[in-house]
């Protein structure tokens, strides 16, 4: 094994050197000395921010935050034709929805700017012009239309598609002529020579042949745009990237950039290629899917908190998966070397469970709990409006008594504005003849609470409730106890099933409660 990987990794090395080379892994897992981390996000505003972007985004934020580092934003917008109107905006506005912020962005700015890839085309062009003097890169006349045929041609031959380097070999003769005819041709790199092995800090040693199975790639396009195999070099190179934590679908063309790197004489960064997050089923997640984009999310009343927690809870890279993590937990327990090669398979039917977990925690916290109760009265206005028959429902302090009482039962906030939870804001329509299907004595039963909460204990507790509608059952003769507890709950919120009886009466509280009984004696 020692000889094979020798002769792999670097032919002719000594056996110490490759030792040197081996015990490198756990070092660069962590920080070069003296070298500040500087990790990017380089989404393409193609379209809206998903979960899949948002794990890239969150593995990259807690690798930089753990290392005292910083976290970029640059938005890789080369191919202009598939642009989304307004994905962008989305992209920084739901990160800092998220809770990772970047330190520097489009939108933050920052030393190693313009981030925005269009505004960065002479940094481009420059790499380019530097590869063609030193005879690394060559220009390209072929027409679309000739590409097009190598491509069919390849495919009814049931090979994979390639450029056959066709302009590779012309002189110096040639290409001053055809320039003359086509002054902006694209530029490709000139794939020669052996592709240098690299480690990996999640899938280990690799090395990809890219000479023997591709042909020389675009790297500047005839419009002065570049591909993406130049830009990511060019950008991670000027804004001193010191990881690269990327998708794994990206892996395969590392050995393509660390030839760029090697012919523009820069030193390249460390590379994690982050395994794929995928649906429950092992499918892949898709744009197409609706609910996969944070903004679904959002709107719909999930926490930050709670996708951050699960997207890092179906993967790996701590040392064990607990529900129930807070981003400064994520923080201190990730570790890079314990990510690993295995898919993560997310199953979102599971959210709402971490939803209800992380909405409790933030009822505890004071402060949260304050904010907690504005957005509650903006969606009780929301979805009741005209509806309020008394405006005092949106007191925060019954708003606060609410979700103190629901807390670990709801998993969103917007439970509460659901049509179960309707009789705290609006008064139920109850008939008497729905009372009368339940028991023939709802004047004897409603004259008997009515009694219990004019008593001295208006101050209403669920334990005193419920010791106190046990002994008032017990006293009523020919009535069960649950027939008793049925007909309080229709007549205090119109429906057959919810909270505990006891716990709707706390929740209403004395004088509201008062008067929904009353109305069963007036029906």
């Amino acid at each position: 094994m020692a000889v094979l990987l020798k002769r792999l990794l670097h032919p002719g090395s000594s056996p110490a050197a490759l030792g040197r080379l081996m015990g490198r892994r756990e070092a660069s897992l962590g920080t070069d000395p003296g070298v500040a981390v500087r990790v990017r996000f380089a989404p393409s505003p193609t379209g809206f921010l998903h979960l899949g972007g948002l794990r890239t985004a969150l593995y990259n934020y807690i690798f930089a935050k753990k290392h005292q580092g910083s976290f970029i934003l640059r938005l890789e917008d080369t191919d202009q034709t598939r642009i989304v109107p307004g994905a962008a905006e989305n992209i920084e506005d739901m990160l800092e929805w998220a809770g990772v912020p970047p330190d520097e962005s489009p939108r933050r700015g920052g030393p190693a700017g313009p981030y925005i890839q269009s505004q960065r085309l002479a940094l481009y062009a420059q790499a380019a012009e530097a590869l063609l003097k030193s005879g690394a890169a060559y220009p390209c006349f072929c027409s679309p239309q000739r590409l097009e045929l190598l491509k069919k041609e390849a495919l009814r031959n049931r090979q994979t598609p390639r450029y056959d380097n066709r302009c590779r070999s012309l002189s110096q003769a040639q290409v001053a002529q055809k320039l003359a005819m086509d002054p902006k041709p694209a530029i490709r790199f000139r794939l020669e020579g052996e592709a240098p092995a690299f480690q990996d800090l999640v899938y280990g040693w690799n090395r990809h042949e890219v000479a023997s199975v591709e042909g020389d790639p675009v790297i500047l396009k005839s419009d002065g745009f570049p591909t993406y195999h130049l830009a990511c070099v060019v950008d991670d190179h000027h804004m001193g990237i010191s990881h690269v934590l990327r998708g794994s679908e990206w892996l395969v063309s590392t050995s393509k950039h660390l030839l760029l790197y090697q012919a523009l004489g820069w030193q390249p960064p460390h590379f994690a290629h982050l395994p794929l997050l995928l649906n429950r089923d092992g499918s892949k997640l898709s744009k197409r899917q609706g609910d996969i984009f944070l903004e679904h999310f959002a709107a719909t009343g999930f926490l930050p908190d709670a996708l951050l927690d699960i997207i890092t809870n179906c993967g790996s890279g701590f040392a064990e998966n607990q529900m129930g993590r807070t981003l400064p937990e994520l923080i201190t327990q990730f570790d890079l070397s314990r990510v690993t090669c295995h898919s993560a398979l997310l199953d979102l039917e599971k959210l709402p469970e971490f939803n209800r977990l992380h909405l409790r925690r933030l009822v505890g916290d004071e402060t949260q709990r304050c904010q907690l109760v504005g957005q509650l009265q903006v969606l009780v206005e929301e979805a009741f409006g005209s509806q309020l028959q008394d405006r005092g429902v949106l007191d925060p302090t019954y708003v606060e008594r609410i979700i103190l009482l629901r807390q670990g039962h709801i998993c969103r906030l917007q439970d509460l504005v659901s049509p179960a939870y309707s009789y705290l804001w609006t008064r139920p329509v109850v008939g008497r003849a729905q009372l009368g299907a339940i028991s023939e004595k709802v004047d004897i039963i409603a004259k008997h609470v009515l009694g219990l909460l004019e008593g001295p204990g208006t101050n209403l507790t669920q334990d005193m409730l419920n010791g106190e509608l046990k002994k008032l059952s017990d006293g009523l003769e020919g009535i069960k106890h649950s027939n008793v507890m049925k007909l309080l709950r229709v007549a205090l919120s119109g429906q057959q099933q919810g909270p505990p009886v006891a716990e709707m009466m706390v929740s209403l509280g004395p004088k509201e409660v008062r008067e929904r009984i009353q109305k069963m004696l007036c029906s």
